[in-house]
């Protein structure tokens, strides 16, 4: 235990101890067992883009996208059902599929959206602005997954994304008193290829952005 704020604490070995465990071989069963638990992580993207049939995101070309925006958590997908997506302008073209410790989802796409899915759009008037609703918990082994596929669904040429996400006012880091913020307040990151000009103040240091929005 530290004795002081700062003082780098070496945290204690498990060398030795368990030597019997550590040196015990996986057994066929156990090897068994973790294949089956990484193949039920797999994450699966069913896509509904040709005639209304569901066919798996490997199987098609690249589509044309201009503008993607992602809504990751239950507040963002939210605002996204309040705001955008409270029309007929819209078409699911797409659901994740996934497992993991807070997650069970379907792999039907005749669902609203709901604390388990992960759902596409497309704007019916462009088909190259898309919509992505993802208020399922994405597990960290399951992020990479998650992009390779999602993204590589996209031609990357001129695509624009925005990330839509919250995280509570105690996480904010600030020399102010949280208690005298408006909330809920607006803050951005961007990379450098986003020359626009952004709609918000700047994301100060030393605060993060955290789990898939992070990915």
């Amino acid at each position: 235990m530290a004795t002081f704020f700062g003082e780098v604490v070496v945290a204690p070995s498990r060398a030795g101890v368990d030597e019997e465990e550590e040196a015990r071989e996986e057994t066929p069963e156990d090897r068994e067992i973790r294949r089956e638990l990484e193949k039920k992580r797999e994450i699966d993207i069913f896509w509904t883009l040709k005639s209304g049939s569901t066919t798996e995101s490997s199987a098609d070309e690249p589509v044309v996208c201009s503008k993607f925006i992602v809504a990751i958590g239950r507040n963002a997908a939210a605002f996204l059902s309040s705001f955008i997506l409270d029309s007929v302008c819209w078409e699911v073209v797409g659901v994740v599929k996934l497992w993991n410790e807070w997650c069970r989802t379907s792999s039907t796409t005749n669902v609203l959206p709901t604390d388990s899915f992960c759902l596409f759009y497309r704007l019916i008037s462009d088909p190259t602005v898309w919509l992505c609703q993802c208020s399922c918990y994405v597990a960290e082994d399951q992020q990479f997954q998650w992009l390779e596929k999602v993204f590589g669904r996209m031609r990357k040429e001129g695509l624009q994304v925005t990330i839509l996400s919250t995280c509570p006012v105690a996480d904010y880091k600030t020399q102010e008193s949280t208690l005298t913020l408006p909330s809920p307040f607006l803050k951005a990151l961007k990379t450098k290829e986003f020359k626009e000009q952004v709609c918000c103040p700047l994301l100060e240091q030393p605060n993060i952005v955290r789990d898939l929005p992070a990915a």
